[in-house]
């Protein structure tokens, strides 16, 4: 019996992504500087660790990104993320959350490039796959 290794492009991975909002209704985005999407605004989040639930992931990327301590609300969509040409395949849940402690900072400034509060009506226009399908999934009064 002969074992292959799978490249890792070829694996599709799971990350979580977070959309954050302020008691103001605004919205945590992070300015990526990594691919996927570098360059791209998008809502906090990142990979799952071996046997972490999505939600404490949500949780802790949350806070390593952002400063932030997070509540959950609710699962607002799951996306294929997928960026063929960046070889990237994503499986990408995302949550809504409110902001219950922390201070807003660019906890990782060596994968984020800014993190910043925007309104719900002047949003940025690159934004990442995975932002975009969290914000469309936002219902009107969950940001008020």
């Amino acid at each position: 019996m002969t074992s292959s290794v799978i490249p890792m492009a070829s694996v599709p991975r799971v990350g979580v992504g977070v959309l954050i909002l302020s008691d103001a209704g605004e919205v945590v985005l992070t300015l990526r500087r990594r691919p996927p999407e570098a360059g791209c605004w998008s809502i906090a989040g990142g990979k799952v660790e071996f046997m972490e639930t999505l939600e404490a992931t949500a949780v802790r990327e949350a806070r390593e990104e952002t400063g932030l301590d997070v509540q959950l609300v609710r699962l607002l969509c799951v996306t294929d993320h997928l960026v063929p040409a960046e070889q990237h395949h994503w499986v990408a849940p995302a949550y809504l959350a409110r902001i219950v402690g922390g201070q807003l900072v660019n906890a990782e400034p060596d994968a984020t490039e800014a993190v910043q509060l925007f309104a719900l009506d002047a949003l940025p226009k690159n934004l990442t796959l995975t932002a975009r399908r969290a914000l469309e999934a936002l219902r009107p009064n969950e940001a008020k």
